[in-house]
């Protein structure tokens, strides 16, 4: 599987960011051929303590890099690409990436440890 992981700064604006992402991007980006989820949120925290690098992470799934590549060639995906200065003031990194899904142990608690 593939997905486009995007990194998004902290925007000046957070809430027109907020505002804008939900109502004009992720709707261009929905009628991207071939997208098979989009997953967004904040970053809400860094485990140490220190400030977050980013403000919000997408993802947007595709079935095969195949997919990707077809989609990559559409109106629909140059819109949304074209669509990011409009709204990303804090700039963004966009990487390709692949991903595998790994469900938890059977029987085990999310607070015990794990043998390896």
């Amino acid at each position: 599987m593939t997905r486009i992981v995007s990194l998004h700064g902290h925007p000046a604006d957070p809430a027109e960011f907020d505002r804008y992402y939900r109502e004009v991007h992720t709707p261009l980006v929905q009628r991207i051929p071939g997208v098979r989820n989009i997953r967004f949120g904040r970053v809400v925290r860094m485990e140490d303590g220190s400030p977050p690098p980013f403000y919000l992470v997408s993802d947007v799934y595709f079935d095969n890099p195949q997919a990707l590549d077809a989609a990559q060639t559409t109106p629909e995906m140059a819109a949304a690409l074209a669509d990011v200065p409009r709204f990303a003031s804090g700039g963004v990194t966009i990487m390709i990436c692949e991903y595998e899904d790994f469900p938890p142990e059977a029987g085990m608690r999310a607070d015990e440890p794990r043998s390896r």
